[in-house]
């Protein structure tokens, strides 16, 4: 039982191995929270929070619960969200020290915040650059389209606040004026995304479909629509290693990997030198030019649609699909198998043609396999197959009138 600013929190299970590698306990991923709680608190205090629980281990699934707890203290606060699905949840809103370690005790390592607060749900206070490599994509290549994203920014009269994603990509977080609705705010975004591809063709790209990327960065522009959520600064991310999302001075930018940014060292980093966006509340910026410049740009190009009716999307590249699997492994053991079976085609894939895609269902992900085989003459492209694996994450939920089967990939 723990006491914090005169609030008890119980840490259920608190010698439990969170992190064996560093042998990380649960007490001490609540502790790391603690530590950091002033910067923790900046990138997700006061905002709607989509609980993301790992409560068999980093090993396994987590899975997504919108809606809060029914049973938790009298003064965690909560805030009701509605989407255009017609659906609502009311979610979790993380205010202070004590909510935060109590959201770490249910098992979620990582923080998801939405950009919005609980007193203004419509209007995004919060822009997020999310910069997500492709397969054969370095370090080097992230910075440099990250700088280039902070020159489109101050070109817009905005400042943008960089952290490492805690995975393999970067994060820069945007203050803006709470004016706009999540339309507007994902226009911005996208129309940032085409003009930092603009300055960096090959290095960037804005282009919505994984298959057309090629060995780029990302510009992840739909992290602002209204359902998404990022992983928030000091999160804990669930890797062997307990890497940190870490805010970052653009000046250390190039130097500063993302392996090197831990649980034990971000402790060590946060008591030296505080948080490095402490200043992001007081530069909140406006959208006016960025929206300026996406009626200058015009519609961003629209894919061609399918000749059977349906308005689906046909792709420009030539596609097969491996697999569809519950959980990663098995998706990857799937791919394995295939390569076995086409070791020939093989040796002519680049390694952003594997798209490995998590693909968020209604409560957790799944995963899909596809391969692309552009770089394979087509006399020698294998047909698509049956699936070696088959999941169909709908399933049980047919009977009661199935979700919304708009699964889409999540970074």
């Amino acid at each position: 039982m723990l006491e914090i600013d005169g609030r008890e929190v119980r840490v259920s299970n608190p010698d439990k191995v969170v992190f064996p590698e560093p042998g990380l306990t649960k007490l001490d991923l609540v502790n790391y929270y603690l530590a950091v709680a002033d910067g923790a608190l900046r990138g997700a205090a006061g905002r709607p929070m989509v609980l993301k629980r790992f409560v068999k281990g980093i090993d396994a699934e987590a899975f997504f619960q919108k809606r809060a707890p029914e049973k938790r203290p009298e003064w965690i606060d909560t805030a009701t969200l509605h989407y255009a699905s017609g659906n609502s949840a009311e979610e979790v809103v993380v205010r202070d020290a004590a909510a935060l370690a109590w959201v770490v005790n249910l098992g979620c390592i990582d923080l998801n915040p939405h950009p919005v607060r609980a007193e203004d749900l419509d209007h995004p206070d919060e822009l997020r650059v999310d910069l997500d490599p492709m397969p054969g994509v370095g370090w080097g290549q992230i910075v440099d389209v990250a700088l280039v994203a902070r020159d489109v920014l101050t070109d817009h009269g905005l400042v943008g606040w960089p952290k490492t994603s805690g995975s393999r990509g970067m994060h820069v977080s945007v203050r803006i004026e709470p004016r706009w609705d999540y339309r507007e705010v994902r226009l911005a975004a996208e129309t940032l995304a085409r003009e930092v591809e603009n300055r960096a063709p090959g290095l960037a790209t804005a282009r919505w479909w994984k298959e057309e990327r090629g060995e780029s960065v990302f510009v992840d522009f739909n992290q602002n629509a209204k359902d998404r959520t990022v992983a928030s600064a000091y999160s804990v991310r669930p890797l062997p290693d307990a890497r940190v999302s870490t805010p970052l001075d653009w000046d250390e930018v190039r130097g500063s990997h993302p392996e090197r940014f831990t649980v034990p060292t971000v402790l060590r980093r946060f008591a030296e030198r505080g948080d490095a966006a402490s200043g992001i509340d007081d530069a909140a910026g406006s959208l006016d030019a960025l929206l300026r410049l996406a009626e200058e740009l015009g519609p961003a190009e629209k894919p061609p649609k399918t000749s059977d009716g349906t308005g689906r999307r046909a792709s420009t590249m030539p596609l097969i699909e491996i697999a569809r699997a519950k959980t990663k492994p098995e998706a990857l053991e799937a791919l394995e198998q295939w390569k076995a079976k086409h070791a020939a085609v093989v040796t002519m894939l680049e390694p952003a043609d594997v798209l490995v895609d998590g693909m968020r269902g209604r409560s957790s992900l799944w995963y899909r396999i596809r391969v692309n085989l552009q770089h394979v003459p087509e006399a020698q492209r294998p047909a698509q197959e049956e699936l070696i694996v088959d999941y169909d994450p709908w399933t049980e939920y047919r009977g009661g009138g199935g979700g919304d089967r708009g699964d889409r990939p999540q970074s």
